[in-house]
């Protein structure tokens, strides 16, 4: 893990204040703002801050949805909502595993909660977000190589059954409240 954080997601944030150094104008957006607008944004910059602000902004949520004493299911509202999509945490966890295992290639599988509360399991692919599809993201686990290949090698199976022991249910229960506005 420390060498994903401190290696592969300053290497996002590098790119991304590289590719904004000038162009001042953009260099307060948020990295939401960023993403929302990056194809408004002049030619030459688009591509490296799309990619990069995704990077930056997946990574980021990725890292602060895990804790140590994780590892259990979420309560509250969270908890009755996974039960109604999913039939209960441990068949949500079957879900959003098979999700994570079918990414090809590069990606992330997210939970995720449209404006009204309803939770979807998608995937994304390289850096990109649920943000542009109009979803809120709830939890996400980071599925590129990059993310297990040190500690599980080719066993991304083995990478998720590990996630799940450090996947924080309070972060995910937080974000879901913020996004219903409860």
């Amino acid at each position: 893990m420390n060498l994903h954080h401190d290696k592969h997601l300053q290497t996002y944030v590098d790119n991304l204040n590289a590719a904004l150094a000038n162009y001042p104008e953009y260099q307060n957006w948020t990295l939401e703002r960023l993403i929302l607008n990056a194809n408004w944004l002049p030619e030459a910059i688009r591509t490296p801050v799309k990619h990069n602000a995704g990077g930056v902004y997946n990574h980021n949520f990725f890292f602060a949805n895990m804790s140590p004493t994780a590892g259990r299911a979420p309560t509250g509202e969270l908890e009755e909502k996974i039960s109604q999509a999913f039939g209960g945490y441990d068949e949500f966890k079957k879900k959003f595993k098979a999700a994570a295992l079918d990414v090809f290639g590069s990606g992330y599988a997210w939970l995720t909660a449209d404006r009204d509360g309803n939770l979807k399991i998608i995937q994304t692919h390289n850096q990109d977000t649920p943000i542009t599809s109009n979803l809120i993201p709830i939890m996400c686990i980071d599925v590129w190589e990059h993310a297990y290949y040190l500690k599980h090698y080719n066993k991304r199976t083995d990478y998720i059954d590990d996630w799940f022991a450090v996947a924080n249910p309070d972060r995910a229960s937080r974000n879901y409240a913020a996004a219903t506005g409860k």
